[in-house]
């Protein structure tokens, strides 16, 4: 696989471009503009390996530009939900390898968002019942972890002493090689949504007064570290990360200063040349307007490679995004729970299939892999069948 770095365009030259038509993303091409964003679905079995199910979900949705799959674990203390998938064991590899192959027979591109969820976890979760760790032992208030008997409320957690830090940094890396080895075309860094990289960046959760903490510089110290170890596998032009600027999810308080702290990561996220940065607009899951509002545009021009927009899209926005080069990419999260073939519904303005909420975590092919499809997908189906 190439580890050369793409050459990212100016802002000034971007394109814009229809969402459905082919765009270059770092070495890869991608058929279209659209994303499939990560959904934790808990549907891996219990040594985190991606079963059939797995494999049948993510093939489903193989007409995308690209897939991100649900957050995968890095190492055993990275888990906050009970059967979510890892990449650091053999087994867990293989199974991942099934994925790829049947998204790629397909004509798919797809890549694993890396995970560690720092203090949104559970002793039932961690190895030998031990606290979850963060930057500080502060608790995420009003948040919960889905544990092998329930959501459960996450405890207050322990600090990470500097050696745990960059062991952690390890992880990182080694579960990136893991992606290699299993076929993914690139990985995405998660760095968003309240877990633990965001952690150590949100003056509210690092409390520490060593390297990785105090000064904006040092509390995106792991952050930077994390992309450039991974780019050191990878390759830049198959890196890519989500950040969550504004979001408030798992008791995660933004920045008295949020514009400072994200264009600071952006433009050193920049001299590593990621192939792209995921920005998650608004609140996750929530409305894409704050007070105070928030300038996309500006991390956009700090940043030369692409720009996937993600949060409360339908098609009319998206189709805008890149219509007026506000975004290279649009990715969603929820339509591609219920409607597999989203690619070829919002092509022709088709209907969309209502998920069921009681299915989204665990389970079996329920509300999984039972989505009824366009006759045309249906016709696909029966040629991938042959």
């Amino acid at each position: 696989m190439s580890t050369a770095t793409p050459t990212p365009s100016s802002p000034a030259t971007r394109e814009r471009g229809s969402l459905f038509e082919p765009i270059q993303l770092g070495p890869v091409v991608l058929a279209n503009r659209i994303v499939m964003a990560p959904l934790t679905r808990c549907r891996a079995l219990a040594d985190g390996v991606p079963g059939p199910l797995t494999v049948e979900h993510y093939a489903q949705r193989a007409s995308a530009g690209l897939i991100i799959t649900e957050g995968v674990n890095i190492s055993p203390s990275a888990r906050g939900y009970d059967l979510t998938p890892g990449l650091y064991t053999d087994e867990q590899v293989e199974g991942w390898r099934r994925v790829t192959q049947a998204v790629h027979a397909r004509g798919g591109r797809i890549f694993p968002q890396l995970w560690h969820v720092g203090r949104i976890s559970h002793q039932e979760l961690q190895p030998g019942g031990a606290l979850p760790v963060a930057p500080s032992a502060v608790r995420a208030e009003g948040t919960t972890s889905y544990t092998p008997s329930g959501f459960k409320p996450c405890p207050t957690p322990r600090a990470l002493d500097t050696d745990e830090i960059r062991a952690i940094v390890t992880d990182y890396a080694r579960a990136a090689q893991c992606a290699l080895d299993a076929g993914f075309d690139g990985v995405e860094i998660h760095a968003a949504n309240g877990y633990l990289l965001e952690q150590f960046l949100r003056e509210q959760t690092n409390r520490r007064t060593d390297c990785y903490g105090g000064s904006l510089e040092d509390r995106a110290r792991l952050v930077l570290e994390v992309a450039v170890a991974v780019a050191s596998v990878c390759g830049p032009g198959r890196t890519g990360i989500r950040l969550s600027p504004v979001s408030t999810v798992n008791d995660s308080v933004p920045d008295r200063n949020p514009m400072r702290t994200y264009r600071h990561v952006v433009e050193r996220l920049d001299a590593v040349g990621l192939a792209y940065i995921h920005i998650i607009e608004g609140i996750t899951q929530g409305p894409r307007e704050v007070p105070g509002g928030f300038d996309y545009a500006t991390l956009r021009k700090a940043f030369r490679g692409r720009y996937i927009a993600n949060n409360g899209y339908d098609r009319r926005l998206a189709i805008e995004a890149c219509g007026e080069g506000r975004a290279d990419l649009v990715a969603f999260g929820r339509l591609y729970i219920a409607n597999p073939d989203l690619v070829e519904r919002l092509r022709i303005d088709a209907p969309l299939n209502e998920p069921d909420p009681a299915t989204y975590f665990g389970g079996e092919a329920a509300g999984y892999n039972d989505y009824p499809l366009l006759a045309v997908h249906h016709a696909l189906e029966r040629v991938w069948a042959k």
